[in-house]
Formats: C-alpha cells, sequence, structure tokens
C-alpha cells in the first residue's frame, strides 16, 4: 500500500502547486509505483466523437481513440472499466468522472490484469485525476487546447463559459444535456442548480445567432440565476428576466423553460416562454406532452397583463422529462424533411429502453441530429434529459 499511497502524494502535490498540463509527467512519474507500465489522461473533445491526450502527455505515449468503436470509448461511454489484452500485458481503460460528469479515460499499460485490490487502487487514482482535471482546469488553458478539434468562434467561446456541466446527478436524479453545434453555437443555453430537495432546470433559445444572441444569452442566464439566487418564484423569475430583456434589448426575446423538480417528492413545476413542450416520458413510452406555452417569449411579457402560467405534475419513479429547443424538431435532412417530435420521440423511447445511461444517450441524440442534417446543423441544437429516480 506505501508505493500507491505515495503515486497519491505525488498527484496531491498538484493541488497545491501545478497546471494541468503538469499532470501527464506526474502520472508518468507514478507509474511505477502504481506497477504499470505508463499511465495517460484522455479528454473527449467538445463534439464527444475523439478521446484526445492531455496536452503535456508524450506523442507517443497514448491515443487518440476514437469514442465509437474502441475500448477506450467503450470506457468512456459505460463509464465501466474496459481490458485489451496485447500478449505481453494489456491496456486498461477507466473512466475518468467528475461526480456524474464523464471527462475522459485513464489509459494505463499493465504487464497483467490487475487484482481486485490493485484495480481498487488504480481506480482511486482515477478519480484523483479527474478531481485534479476538474479543479486545475481554470488556471490554464490546456484542457482547451486538448478537448478543441476545431477552432471555437467568440459567439461559442461565451456561451461554453455561461454554462454547467453537461451532467449532475444527486440521489438519483440525474440532469445531463447537450449542445451543438459545439464551435459556433450562440443562441441557445441551459442551467441547473441543486438547492435542497429543489432541482432548478432553464433551457433558453435566443432569437438570432452570433455575437448579438450570445450577449442576449448572457444576460438571460444571468439574470435567470439572480433571481434564483434571490429566491424569486417561477412566476417571478420569468417576470424578472422579462423585465430585463425588454429593458436592454428591445423588440428581442427568448423562447424559454423554467422548471423546478421537487427531488424528495417528484412534483414538478414549470413555466413555458413560448417554447416546444418537454417530451414526457414514463415505463418506456410517451404520454402526452405538458400544455405549452404558459406565457409569452420573455422579453414580450410586458404586451399582456396576464402573468405566466405554471404547470404541475406529479412524476412518478423513473420518469424522464426531455427538454430541447427547437433545432432539435427542425433539423432537415437532404430532402427538406424535419426530424420532427416523432423522430425525436422515437428515439428517446428506444434508447431508454434500451437501457443506455442517460449521458450516453444525448451524446448519441445530437449525434443523430447532425448526421440527419449532413453534418452542418442550420440552427443551434440543445437537448437536456430530466430523469427522476430517487434512491429510497
Amino acid at each position: 500500500m506505501l508505493a500507491p499511497m505515495e503515486a497519491v502524494r505525488r498527484l496531491m502535490d498538484l493541488r497545491r502547486h501545478g497546471r494541468a498540463e503538469d499532470l501527464p509527467a506526474v502520472l508518468a512519474g507514478a507509474a511505477p509505483l502504481l506497477e504499470v507500465r505508463s499511465a495517460s489522461v484522455l479528454l473527449v473533445d467538445y463534439a464527444q466523437i475523439t478521446l484526445c491526450p492531455l496536452r503535456g502527455t508524450a506523442p507517443d505515449a497514448a491515443g487518440p481513440h476514437e469514442v465509437a468503436g474502441t475500448p477506450a470509448g467503450r470506457a468512456f461511454t459505460t463509464a465501466v472499466p474496459a481490458w485489451q489484452d496485447e500478449g505481453d500485458g494489456g491496456r486498461l481503460w477507466l473512466p475518468l468522472l467528475h461526480g456524474a460528469e464523464r471527462l475522459g479515460v485513464l489509459e494505463l499499460s499493465i504487464k497483467a490484469y490487475p487484482e481486485e485490490s490493485a484495480r481498487e487502487d488504480l481506480e482511486v487514482i482515477a478519480a484523483l485525476v479527474a478531481e485534479l482535471i476538474a479543479s486545475r482546469r481554470q488556471y490554464g488553458d490546456a484542457v482547451e487546447h486538448t478537448r478543441r478539434r476545431l477552432p471555437m468562434q467568440l459567439a461559442a467561446e461565451i456561451i461554453w463559459n455561461q454554462l454547467p456541466p453537461l451532467t449532475f446527478a444527486v440521489d438519483g436524479t440525474m440532469v445531463t444535456a447537450v449542445l451543438e453545434p459545439c464551435y459556433d453555437v450562440g443562441g441557445d443555453a441551459f442551467d441547473y442548480a441543486a438547492n435542497g430537495d429543489v432541482l432548478h432546470v432553464g433551457m433558453f433559445d435566443t432569437v438570432g445567432h452570433g455575437i448579438s444572441a450570445s450577449a442576449l444569452t448572457t444576460l438571460t442566464l444571468n439574470t435567470y440565476r439572480n433571481a434564483r439566487r434571490s429566491g424569486l418564484s417561477l412566476v417571478d423569475t420569468c417576470r424578472s428576466i422579462d423585465k430585463w430583456i425588454n429593458a436592454q434589448y428591445p423588440g428581442c426575446f427568448v423562447t424559454a423553460l423554467v422548471a423546478e423538480l421537487d427531488t424528495r417528492t417528484g412534483v414538478y413545476r414549470r413555466v413555458s416562454a413560448g417554447h416546444p413542450a418537454e417530451l414526457f416520458l414514463r415505463g418506456g413510452r410517451a404520454l402526452p406532452p405538458l400544455p405549452t406555452p404558459t406565457a409569452l417569449p420573455l422579453g414580450l411579457g410586458h404586451m399582456i397583463d396576464r402573468p405566466p402560467g405554471v404547470i404541475e405534475q406529479q412524476l412518478e419513479r423513473g420518469d424522464v422529462l426531455v427538454l430541447y429547443t427547437d433545432g432539435i424538431t427542425e433539423a432537415r435532412d437532404a430532402d427538406g424533411e424535419l426530424f420532427g417530435v416523432d423522430r425525436l420521440t422515437e428515439f428517446m423511447v428506444s434508447a431508454i429502453n434500451e437501457g443506455i445511461p442517460a449521458p450516453e444517450m444525448m451524446r448519441r441524440l445530437i449525434l443523430t441530429i447532425v448526421s440527419y442534417e449532413q453534418g452542418e446543423l442550420r440552427d443551434d441544437a440543445t437537448a437536456a434529459a430530466l430523469r427522476w429516480q430517487p434512491d429510497s
């Protein structure tokens, strides 16, 4: 146990002084202490297609690996370790998870498949590596350089810097989202926050594209957070966002779903401000959609005296709600046919019935949308799945 603890100490030193790009060298030095020949970090790119060696990794040390059809990709998509025998030993890939967020995998070259106690030690190392990546990523650009396979446009840079991690889970309740095109998005965004027994979720679709849309989206997201943190109700939150959009960007608007889920009781409450209704899935089938809209798009609410309407729905254990922007359902194939709500529903029902993990389900959804539009989206496409499955 002493050697693995020394490896832990070396890694822990990075918490006090060090950058993400220093991690590969520290791992390489700690590898003999873990009885592995080499250890490398592979992070998933923004499009979630490729696992790429963290900047600072020796050129011939590891990867890249495609997510589809590789053992490394299998470890990433399933969050379960994957092994490949290579005759003289083999390679072990351990998922790098920060909470429920999938960061990538830890690739280990080993003389033989480790016994259970040794494997548990390596899983502890993988968990520590994930924590280091998450905590060190803000002190340099190594993680961003690693994850970008194309230049990121300024509008997308602004939006990505506003967003929370793609996946979050607490007490069996999970929210997981996808956003595309990842390098040129401007008008779509999502947000969530867990406070006590309440999970707050917001989905926003801003009129327009590019820098002007990203500026309006930034105002919307931060007004939403300010209202939430001030303890405002759903109705007053929508009123606050509406007021600020009208004041700063008169004539512009944002469609939105603003929701709260009581994670203890399963009571779901939401306002639909000119936004498509979420899919409501239960027991492997689709239920009738919740009423929509219940308010005008945010920024136009001053045009009527009626307050935003709040819809309340009691969820059952295992229910899934899928929030999405119209870029999902209005994607078009080469013949101009819309992807549509029916195809979206069929995709989600099939994925749930196959038992595909929610983050992987959403990754596959966005790849399906991109493929449907022949690799180039005409509009931003964002979706988030909210699953209520309490632990007790």
